[in-house]
């Protein structure tokens, strides 16, 4: 089985790919379809709706931190086991970094390089006929990226849809869907981004709604014939980290949720076996595994009930004293002394590095990272490089005479200085791996 293929893009960050991504894929579920869904860039909230979509794990796409080939084998993986791939993009079409051809980050990228064809999502709220402009910029903006139809989203009327879509047709671009304004269907959101789905109560029925919308306000059928399969090279399997270990034991629960499926699968395809465990159930490391990864999330939601957690704390603690233990983002800042919440409550962690971090003295950091290890961790042995990125608001208000993990450098490969830290056999970094350099 090798699935048909498509982008859903848009100009810009809030014009509703989410949103159409979330009916487009129920509503070909609905039909009986095994559909696909993959997010372009370094994403985990996405994901975690596309699966709830589709009953499927999403994946993530990203040029600028994936090598070509592990791009081309998580898409051969993808596309072999359904009928439909459904990509989502990121922020806008084009958007990237300054970077070679191909590894900029962008949506286009991934549209190029597998020769999809994109449904572009117009938010055409507050215009009618300058859609079209619109419209013809993103077709001859690069011959390389194919528009193959529009979605128009938040429309107010029937007569402003037929006042748009009139003047997108001049084009020869088919309007392919109609969403009318509705601000029912709108999915919260936190700092950072969309309250997970996990946490929805309601999912279900939401995404019930967002198929009958699908359903009602896009033509499902030439959609379908609009994909393509995607353009694939002969792909080996490909690990994007290594296994830290042979039994990995991994945090999982509402304060730990943030790893990426690729990076599991890849571990568990090289022999390793993973068994999960809950620092908020007050559960610690099992004892049988020989590495502990501690993975980004939300602690500072729940740091009262991690700092009450004593028996995690105390077996993380036993554990860190003969085995390797990794903190990656959120999980770096429960390793810490103390973290302290939006309230500006201080909450005592692990204790394992001597550093301190605040929710309530907050700063958003955010970008592509390139990081060369300083020391052997979980992530890598020194010296090897590593692709990922930063996107947290916590801040670190304290530090001790821990060792440095890192050195980053940004996208463009200016230097950042040394970053993350390590004492023993336990090492943290607010920056999360996406794939060996």
């Amino acid at each position: 089985m090798t699935a048909r293929g498509l982008i859903v893009a848009a100009p810009r960050s809030g014009a509703g790919k989410t949103t159409v991504t979330l009916g487009l894929l129920a509503a070909l579920k609905r039909r009986g379809l095994a559909v696909q869904a993959a997010k372009a860039g370094p994403d985990y909230i996405d994901p975690a709706f596309h699966q709830a979509a589709t009953g499927r794990k999403s994946v993530n796409l990203d040029s600028w931190a994936m090598r070509p080939s592990l791009l081309d084998a998580l898409v051969v993986e993808a596309a072999s086991r359904a009928d439909m791939l459904v990509i989502e993009g990121v922020m806008g079409l084009f958007d990237g970094i300054d970077a070679a051809a191909g590894r900029t980050g962008s949506t286009a990228d991934l549209a190029a390089r597998f020769v999809l064809p994109v449904l572009l999502v117009i938010d055409v709220s507050g215009q009618s006929q300058s859609a079209a402009a619109l419209v013809r910029g993103f077709v001859t903006h690069d011959p390389e990226v194919k528009i193959g139809g529009v979605v128009l989203n938040r429309v107010g009327s029937e007569r402003h849809r037929k006042f748009v879509a009139d003047a997108i047709a001049a084009s020869g671009i088919p309007v392919l869907g109609s969403v009318p304004r509705d601000e029912m269907i709108a999915l919260p959101e936190r700092h950072l981004g969309l309250v997970q789905a996990g946490e929805h109560g309601d999912l279900a029925e939401r995404l019930d709604r967002l198929a009958a919308i699908a359903e009602t306000h896009l033509d499902l059928d030439r959609i379908l014939r609009l994909a393509v399969p995607p353009h694939l090279a002969e792909a080996k399997q490909a690990t994007a980290l290594p296994p830290p270990g042979s039994r990995i034991a991994l945090a999982q629960d509402a304060a730990f949720t943030f790893v990426y499926p690729h990076v599991l699968d890849g571990w568990r395809r090289a022999g390793a076996e993973i068994v999960a465990f809950s620092p908020l159930a007050d559960e610690p490391p099992p004892k049988d595994c020989d590495s502990c990864w501690l993975p980004g999330g939300y602690p500072e939601l729940h740091a009262g009930r991690l700092a009450g957690a004593h028996k995690f704390r105390d077996g993380l603690a036993r554990f860190a004293a003969t085995r390797p233990v990794h903190g990656e983002c959120g999980g770096y800042m429960v390793l810490g002394e103390v973290l302290e919440d939006a309230d500006g409550i201080s909450h005592p962690m692990a204790g394992l590095l001597g550093h301190a971090t605040s929710f309530a003295r907050r700063k958003l950091h955010l970008g592509y990272r390139e990081a060369t290890l300083l020391a052997d961790s979980p992530i890598g042995r020194a010296g090897s490089r590593l692709r990922g990125h930063e996107f947290h608001y916590a801040a670190l208000v304290a530090t001790c005479n821990d060792e440095p993990l890192v050195e980053l450098a940004d996208g463009q490969g200016q230097r950042l200085g040394t970053s993350g830290s390590w004492r023993g056999h336990v090492t943290g970094t607010f920056f999360h791996a996406i794939a060996a350099a």
